[in-house]
């Protein structure tokens, strides 16, 4: 799909519940030195600069989790991570993406832990692709929008297991307050508990959609039965997941490991088309998310980038390079000065 350089394995783990569920792992495999493919530098400035100084042997990897009613599909992030000396990994989630099946509602889960086996799962994979004798990498669980807030859930309930977590525009927290949180669920909470695959009839806003896409107005090319202009339909019960997630980050993640979350500078609701949701977040409430962050753990870096939108790093190229460049200052001070965290992901065998 993405073409040369790019790989995909795709598996099967089972939850809690006991039921397996198909995950999709994406890897990013770039030419070897003296290859004919391009050499990827890491953009700190006006001009590609020198890529960060690898660890031995590519001894650390990044796993990204993609948001809602999505995919991955950003090839310029996979090479910002591999040319820094970094394995990189993404995971389509179940119902998402490469993991799509026809007998599935497109985006669903009823309960955010669901995701827990296939991500412990991919982490296992990266663990097992370790040469013989080797250790198997340090891994950064990167996740944007809902795939930040699953992420951050995912490192409190799993500690010691990724060395640092980088959080993209992550959907922390409803809009305005907590208030809304708990309005919404308690109203919610009947029907998603007795028909949790009712689809809850919203107003359709494809503004987001039509910022990044290169069908629209965009520069990205996105495939749309992946990535729905309209999103996939909202059902009762993966709102009331996703509630119930945000209450927990509300009472506080205490999470251990450095933390890292970017987000747009401003935000641009509405139900009618503005030019500012061309260089603000279309999506979230990027003062509710602030603030929701400063709770996630003991060492926390919210960085704000004005005219980003709310995928960062879809954002204008001068804005994403200013992104990258705040993503590169945080990586040599939390990972490549930090000493590797490894024990726990090699004990971790793959579905």
């Amino acid at each position: 799909m993405l073409g040369a350089g790019f790989e995909a394995c795709t598996f099967q783990a089972a939850g809690a519940d006991g039921v397996a569920r198909t995950a999709t792992l994406v890897r990013h495999v770039p030419p070897r030195a003296g290859g004919t493919g391009p050499e990827v530098r890491l953009r700190t400035g006006p001009e590609a600069a020198a890529p960060l100084p690898a660890g031995p042997a590519q001894s650390r990897a990044v796993l990204f989790l993609h948001g809602w009613s999505d995919y991955f599909f950003n090839k310029e992030l996979a090479e910002f991570w591999t040319g820094s000396g970094f394995q990189f990994f993404a995971l389509d989630l179940h119902n998402h993406g490469r993991s799509l099946r026809p007998e599935t509602p497109g985006g669903y889960v009823a309960d955010l832990a669901d995701y827990d086996a296939e991500i412990t799962g991919a982490f296992g994979i990266i663990g097992s692709l370790a040469p013989g004798g080797t250790a198997p990498p340090a891994v950064t669980l990167m996740g944007h929008s809902t795939g930040g807030l699953v992420a951050a859930l995912w490192a409190s309930r799993h500690p010691g297991v990724a060395s640092q977590l980088i959080l993209n525009s992550p959907w922390l927290e409803m809009h305005g307050s907590p208030a809304v949180r708990r309005a919404t669920r308690t109203l919610l909470g009947p029907l998603a508990w007795l028909r949790p695959e009712s689809v809850i009839r919203l107003p359709e806003r494809g503004f987001y959609w039509r910022s990044i896409s290169s069908s629209a107005e965009g520069e990205w090319t996105l495939d749309d039965a992946f990535r729905p202009p309209q999103a996939f339909p909202v059902r009762a019960g993966w709102l009331s997941a996703v509630l119930a997630g945000q209450a927990r980050v509300a009472r506080g993640l205490n999470l251990d490991i450095p933390v890292l979350v970017l987000i747009s500078g401003a935000s641009a609701n509405g139900m009618v088309w503005k030019e500012s949701m061309r260089s603000t977040d279309a999506v979230l409430d990027v003062n509710t998310i602030a603030l929701r962050s400063l709770g996630l753990g003991r060492s926390v870096t919210l960085e704000r980038i004005d005219g980003a939108l709310h995928d960062v790093f879809l954002s204008a190229p001068k804005v994403r390079q200013d992104a990258y460049a705040r993503l590169a200052r945080w990586v040599r001070a939390y990972v490549l000065d930090a000493p590797p965290v490894t024990g726990t992901a090699a004990s971790m065998a793959p579905p």
